[in-house]
């Protein structure tokens, strides 16, 4: 299996475009025509379905990293798309959800105004009171909504931080493996040489241990000559 960073950023991306068109499908396509529970399951399994995607962008911001510079431009410009189509969804589902809980107070709104007009003799009051509840409700929702955003952009903040930590991490474990290759080239240098002194100096040895061989058996020679042969 080839787990190059280039293989496992088109593999998370070949995963990212299989969800993405999942969600495109629910709130552009066949799905959009859906009402009722159905559309509200729909919504609720496309919020499953971003934060899938959400994870697989993070994935795709790692493995980038890794990926040398001199083919990263194309990788980086498809991480950017995959950005910006996440972006995009997430805010139509962000649209589509507050359009559905309007939808649900303003059904309320119309039954209530039916039973109130037969049965209410203050129904104008009473439609005035059920409206100005279903607004605060949907003001309440909104203001989930903006918090639920917020925490989503503080998390996806600490993510990135993680991820920057990470990759200077990973930077000075590079910077360290690279310091102790050089190490090993100078050693392997410098037992290069030693090994040469030494083998220097046992010839310079066995040269000097010839010579002084030589000038004994010329002395030897010589005495030889002068004392037995006079």
């Amino acid at each position: 299996m080839d787990e190059t960073p280039t293989a496992l950023f088109n593999s998370y991306e070949q995963d990212f475009r299989h969800i993405i068109l999942s969600i495109s499908e629910k709130l552009e396509g066949s799905g959009k025509n859906q009402q009722g529970e159905q559309r509200k399951a729909a919504l609720r399994k496309v919020e499953i379905e971003l934060d899938e995607a959400d994870d697989i962008v993070s994935q795709l911001e790692v493995e980038i990293q890794g990926i040398p510079q001199s083919v990263k431009p194309p990788y980086a410009a498809r991480l950017k798309q995959a950005k910006a189509d996440l972006t995009k969804y997430k805010k139509l589902s962000k649209d589509l959800h507050s359009q559905a809980a309007r939808s649900d107070l303003l059904g309320s709104f119309k039954n209530g105004s039916s039973s109130a007009t037969s049965d209410d003799p203050y129904g104008e009051r009473s439609d005035r009171t059920r409206l100005l509840a279903g607004t605060e409700t949907l003001d309440d929702g909104s203001r989930r909504i903006q918090a639920s955003t917020s925490l989503a952009l503080e998390a996806e903040e600490h993510g990135v931080d993680i991820l920057r930590t990470l990759r200077g991490q990973r930077e000075q474990i590079e910077n360290s493996r690279n310091t102790l290759q050089a190490a090993d080239t100078h050693i392997d240098r410098a037992t290069g040489t030693i090994k040469g002194m030494i083998r220097q100096m046992y010839k310079q040895r066995i040269i000097l241990s010839g010579i002084g061989v030589f000038f004994v058996v010329m002395v030897l020679f010589i005495l030889y000559f002068k004392l037995v042969r006079k």
